[in-house]
């Protein structure tokens, strides 16, 4: 192959038409022959022309080489030297090509070729298929032959491979090929595959590509490793970026997780190489796609918490304050850690309180903001450090309300041993660095975006200017500053700290316009013809004055909203300030800052606008332009208009806090309920649990019993005539007293059937005495009424005296029977006593055997619990056993895989060593035929070995002498 190479190259020299004849002889032969062996020579000696030869090969030989491809799928080796043919055709890395004019010739022309492949899709659905053989010669060749393609032309064979059946999924299988070289191109192949195609991305991204990846990155050692790292953290990226649907995939299957290790950086003296560098750059871009602020909110609060939960937060933290770390690794460190902190509550509370490690510990934010007001430090740290404070300050009113304070005069602290964050800011507003004036400006600003409480908090703090002179107001101070006309971005960065400040906060207006200074500053800077450079300081007066008079609450007569646009009428003219005005949104770096949150400016000069306050123009531009040109009368109705609108916001309010009471009230309700209702269904599984076992118990006596009654069926007889004598005992008990009521009322009866008998016996002793006939008579008319009323009551106690001697009778009766009964029962039975005592002894009996057969059974248990353990262990060691043998026999499998692969290595090179012998044998031939002396290597061995001998023979008549 060599050898053709150095003739085609030496005819290079000659015609043109040499190099094509030749070609076309081999494509005519890659065509035509029968033989495999033909065809694969003719195939390899294009391969070695297509380098040089590359658009005569090319144009020639490859609709040949893709009949190759169809045809001779069974021959992996002509296969292979099809795909490198095809790849050395169509790629555009030739090193000898330097000069630029051929370098842009070279492109054009891989991309027509490209365009020629890809027009039959079938050859690109042909390449896929391929990469499906595992042999090493077919498989490489095809992947980097589909990589280059794709850098052609790669939105088109994108949209091919989308379409082809399992197209994507053909390639995610490269990812787990066991050879380093193949699994690393299958990297950059799948990279130029995402890029810039969301469908891709999330086939990719199903097909398990995040735990594959992180997995090698894991293999090859984190950010200690080498380019494979990187190749897998830029296919990351294109995966995840831009891509809502892959970073929610990312955080639900739990890989924010695993990024942690990433950072565990070590030792700080173990040194940082350059790929280090690089794999932690990436890496640190990575977790911002998954937070950035132009992400969906619900998408990035979420990622947020999650770097929270985990751990990856603290750890980026322990990198910011690390020492030792490299600038631009801690540069963007700090971003990182700005967005993963940004409108996130807890992220903000944890930032707030990490400290540096120095003795006395300082708060990172302190250190922090010593970098940034330092003009010594790099440009771009002291962006980031801005950026970082600006995110812990977003949504955060707890934050602002402590960096306020500590510029208040009740929280600083007199001794001077520590510098607070205020005292930072104001050192920075107040410097004769432009730089740090506009950085503090735009801090301070932030801590009062959105906080109409901090502004008026604001207002309280007092500086000492000079030894001497009184203390004067921060507002009055940034004031006094601006009219001594310091540079244009300190200027700007003040502008726009007063423009915060005073907006939607009256208080502070007032206290603006009280000085009677600066209304007619405002006003001359507005009205003067000044210079381009100018411009954007009177646009920014323009928008501070119009904020005052939006703003104001006329509770100054001298500076009502009337009098102040008069002001302007007369010495700016309203057509003049609305053009002033609108001079900021003109100016090109509004545009720049109005994109993105973080400052990113190519040099300090460009720093002039902050992201929020381009916000705040955006607002109230158009509200200022309408209330410039307003009348009074309109400002009335609109003043009217805003305190009906007031009251209504104050009743809405009112009811709102009633319904949130409320929403309280049965918020708590419905969790007392969804408590009892829990408390309900635990009693109710109690209850039936210890029903079940009361059954239970019932089946175990009840079974016990049964066969206790099986070993001694005649105890249970007697137990059963037991229990009959038992109930006939009580029956007979309950017919005594029965009887004995009866006796009772008998024995009344008869009492009072005597004393009756006896009172008519006194009746005829005294009818019988001596008595007179008219008492006689009426007497015996009276007694015979009482004979008659006794007779009467006689004859009723005699009926009751017959029916109860019947009942008596009747009883008398029952009871005999009874009593036969139990004479005939006892008969049967022993004796009551008797039978109690066997009773009682047959009872005892049962007991024992119960209480023996429930301890037997008890230790059943035991063994078989003891017996279930056992097995248990044996499983364990068995499933142990099982594993083992299942490691030794991959383990096995990858070295007889190895083995195979060495001995088709070897057998490939000894073909090729025996072309190599070919070639040299016919070299010496044409040397030889030439007239050049040649010297065998078997002479050479020779005389080698002559010399030696002498050597030895020498030696020997030394060691004689």
């Amino acid at each position: 192959m060599n050898f053709l190479r150095g003739v085609m190259g030496g005819q290079s020299a000659g015609p043109q038409h040499t190099e094509a004849e030749t070609i076309q002889k081999l494509c005519d032969r890659v065509a035509s022959s029968t033989l495999l062996d033909d065809r694969r020579n003719a195939v390899r000696a294009l391969k070695s022309l297509s380098k040089k030869y590359r658009l005569e090969v090319g144009i020639q030989a490859m609709e040949h080489l893709i009949h190759v491809l169809q045809t001779d799928r069974s021959d992996s080796e002509i296969i292979g030297y099809a795909l490198d043919t095809l790849y050395n055709i169509i790629s555009n890395d030739e090193e000898e090509e330097v000069e630029e004019n051929s370098t842009r010739q070279s492109e054009d022309l891989g991309s027509q070729f490209t365009e020629i492949f890809i027009k039959q899709q079938e050859n690109v659905t042909l390449l896929l298929s391929l990469l499906e053989e595992f042999d090493f010669h077919v498989r490489w060749p095809g992947v980097k032959l589909l990589t280059s393609l794709l850098k052609q032309l790669g939105p088109q064979v994108q949209q091919i491979i989308l379409v082809s059946p399992m197209g994507v999924s053909r390639l995610m299988d490269l990812l787990a090929d066991s050879r380093e070289v193949i699994r690393n191109d299958g990297v950059l192949l799948l990279q130029a595959l995402t890029r810039s195609n969301g469908a891709i991305q999330k086939i990719v991204a199903f097909e398990n590509a995040f735990e594959r990846l992180l997995d090698i990155i894991t293999e090859e050692g984190n950010s200690d490793g080498g380019i494979v790292v990187e190749d897998c953290l830029i296919l990351l990226q294109n995966l995840l970026k831009n891509n809502n649907s892959n970073q929610n995939f990312f955080k639900e299957g739990s890989y924010i997780q695993r990024m942690k290790p990433w950072f565990e950086v070590g030792d700080e003296n173990s040194g940082w190489s350059a790929q280090k560098v690089t794999n932690l750059h990436l890496m640190l871009q990575l977790v911002r796609v998954l937070v950035s602020p132009t992400n969906p909110p619900g998408a990035t609060s979420s990622c947020q918490k999650a770097m929270f939960q985990c751990g990856l937060l603290q750890q980026l933290c322990t990198i910011l304050m690390a020492t030792g770390v490299p600038a631009d690794i801690l540069t963007e460190t700090i971003n990182t850690v700005s967005e993963v902190i940004r409108g996130c509550q807890v992220n903000q509370d944890y930032f707030a309180s990490v400290n540096a490690p120095s003795n006395p510990p300082r708060p990172a934010i302190v250190v922090l903001l010593m970098s940034m007001v330092n003009e010594r430090q790099p440009f771009v740290l002291r962006c980031a450090v801005l950026y970082c404070f600006q995110c812990f300050l977003y949504k955060n009113q707890k934050g602002q309300g402590e960096i306020v304070s500590t510029l208040l005069p009740s929280t600083i602290d007199a001794t001077g041993n520590s510098v607070s964050a205020g005292q930072l800011l104001c050192g920075g507003l107040f410097s004769t660095d432009s730089l740090s004036n506009w950085c503090a400006a735009v801090a301070l600003a932030h801590a009062l975006q959105e906080n109409a409480i901090q502004k008026e908090q604001l207002l309280r703090v007092q500086l000492a200017t000079s030894i001497g002179n009184p203390p004067v107001s921060l507002l009055q101070q940034c004031t006094n500053i601006l009219s001594q006309g310091s540079k244009i971005q300190t200027r700007v960065g003040l502008l726009m700290l007063l423009c915060t400040w005073l907006s939607n906060c009256p208080i502070a207006v007032t206290h603006f316009l009280h000085n009677s200074a600066n209304v007619p500053f405002l006003t001359g800077q507005i009205a003067e013809n000044l210079g381009e450079e100018e411009q954007l300081v009177q646009g920014l007066c323009a928008l501070l004055l119009g904020i005052s008079i939006y703003f104001n609450d006329n509770s100054l007569e001298s500076c009502t909203k009337e009098k102040l646009k008069q002001l302007i009428e007369k010495r700016i003219g309203k057509e003049n300030f609305i053009e002033k005005l609108g001079f900021i949104s003109k100016h090109e770096l509004y545009s720049r800052a109005s994109q993105k949150p973080q400052p990113n400016f190519p040099s300090p000069e460009c720093m002039i606008f902050d992201h929020e306050f381009t916000k705040l123009v955006k607002e109230l531009e158009g509200v200022i332009t309408k209330a410039i040109y307003k009348s009074s009368e309109e400002d009335k109705k609109e003043e009217e208009v805003k305190k009906t609108l007031e009251q209504h916001d104050n009743i809405v309010s009112h009811y709102k806090n009633m319904i949130r009471e409320q929403d309280l009230q049965l918020e708590e309700l419905r969790q007392q309920v969804s408590t009892l209702k829990c408390q309900n269904e635990q009693l109710q599984t109690a209850v039936t649990q210890q029903v079940s076992q009361i059954q239970q118990h019932k089946d175990q006596y009840n079974l016990l019993k049964v066969q206790l009654g099986k070993d001694n069926q005649h105890q249970g007889s007697y137990s059963d005539g037991a229990q009959m004598n038992g109930i006939q005992l009580e029956e007979i008990g309950r017919l005594r007293e029965e009887i004995e009521e009866l006796k009772s009322n008998q024995e009344l009866l008869q009492s009072q059937l005597s004393e009756k008998d006896s009172f008519i016996k006194t009746l005829k002793s005294s009818q019988t005495s001596g008595m007179n006939e008219q008492s006689l008579a009426t007497a015996s008319a009276r007694d015979s009424e009482q004979v008659a009323e006794l007779k009467q009551e006689l004859a009723t106690l005699k009926s009751q005296l017959n029916s109860q001697s019947v009942e008596i009778t009747k009883l008398q009766t029952e009871k005999q029977e009874l009593l036969q009964k139990t004479e005939a029962f006892a008969e049967s039975v022993p004796l009551q006593g008797a039978s109690e005592t066997v009773i009682a002894a047959e009872t005892t009996d049962v007991e024992g055997r119960l209480s023996a057969l429930l301890q037997e059974t008890k230790e059943l248990k035991n063994e078989i619990k003891a017996l279930s353990e056992e097995r248990t262990a044996i499983k364990e060691q068995l499933d142990s056993c099982n594993s083992t043998v299942a490691i030794l026999q991959n383990e096995k499998d990858k070295l007889e895989l190895e083995i195979t692969d060495s001995k088709k290595e070897q057998d490939d090179l000894l073909v090729l060593l025996a072309e190599q012998d070919q070639k040299i044998f016919s070299l010496k031939r044409k040397l030889k035929d030439l007239g050049y002396p040649i010297v065998e290597e078997d002479e050479l061995e020779s005389g080698d070995q002559d010399e030696e001998d002498e050597n030895e023979d020498a030696d020997k008549d030394q060691d004689s002498i």
